[in-house]
């Protein structure tokens, strides 16, 4: 497995799992939308002060995100996207020492993005737009590769897989083979199963159940499982109450092998992934002769 990538002037190594903090400039996203924009701008001092909380608490990429893709979200126009997202990249990487990931479908944002300092790409349409992949291999960033069935005004209309991981994995080995097509390092390529894109709860739950064989492959495994609506099929509860569930699948998610979790709340994550990674020294030590 790939052991570390670079992420534009920074390196992001794999020796404990990373923690990726979510950063919604949007109106409608569905757990914090609205949050850090207000009237029609980001509001980037408020913008700022989560950034820096996140970091503090112990998150090791931003990932910022112009284009809600909630099920049955609205069509964002570029300009906007390019607008919010820009905006919100020059301000963090002007302030913030971290990567910068950049959640867009866009060609445009990717490239405006790279030019204003995000180190990350990461793609829930797996770079299919209309030259898309090509705007990627232009960047020199470091990519995350997302499955999705449909798209996000349809994706949740009757979802179906013959196998729910084999279909995701024949899916993302066409998507590396398309990136090392145009001349993409595959080494600076993570995949992510896309936990809640075209997927009903029980299939997210199955993919989490038998996520370690997409782990055991050579791209590192990013997971998206905070305050998603699977956890509501078990748990009555709104998104600002599903904490104590998202961290749980977060650890289910790293104990398979997962090497980045994106999450709303950086802390209590920190705080499960220092207990198990404790577990782990204490064993390996124990182990040795």
């Amino acid at each position: 497995m790939v052991n570390a990538i670079t992420c534009g002037a920074r390196t992001l190594d794999f020796s404990r799992p990373r923690i990726m903090g979510v950063l919604n400039v949007t109106p409608d996203s569905f757990s914090d939308g609205g949050q850090l924009y207000r009237d029609g701008r980001v509001d980037t001092d408020v913008l700022l002060a989560r950034a820096e909380q996140m970091l503090a608490e112990g998150a090791d990429i931003l990932d910022v995100g112009g284009e809600s893709t909630r099920p049955g979200a609205a069509a964002v126009s570029e300009a906007e996207e390019l607008d919010r997202v820009v905006t919100a990249v020059e301000a963090l990487a002007q302030h913030c020492d971290t990567i910068i990931s950049v959640d867009t479908s866009t060609p445009s944002v990717m490239t405006e993005s790279a030019r204003c300092g995000a180190g990350l790409l990461n793609d829930v349409r797996g770079f299919r737009r209309p030259q898309a992949l090509q705007a990627a291999a232009d960047s020199g960033l470091a990519l995350c590769v997302m499955h999705m069935q449909g798209e996000p005004g349809t994706m949740q209309t009757a979802p179906a897989y013959s196998d729910v991981v084999q279909d995701i994995s024949e899916f993302l080995s066409l998507r590396l083979a398309d990136m090392d097509a145009v001349g993409i390092d595959l080494d600076r390529v993570v995949i992510d199963p896309g936990f809640g894109f075209g997927k009903t709860a029980e299939q997210n739950f199955e993919l989490l159940a038998r996520l370690e064989a997409l782990c055991n492959q050579r791209q590192p495994v990013l997971v998206g499982l905070s305050r998603k609506s699977m956890i509501s099929s078990v748990l009555d509860r709104p998104p600002e109450q599903r904490m104590v569930a998202s961290v749980a699948l977060a650890l289910m998610a790293v104990e398979r092998g997962a090497r980045i979790v994106r999450v709303h709340d950086v802390a209590a994550t920190f705080d499960a992934l220092s207990m198990w990674q404790t577990i782990r020294h204490t064993l390996s030590q124990s182990q040795q002769p």
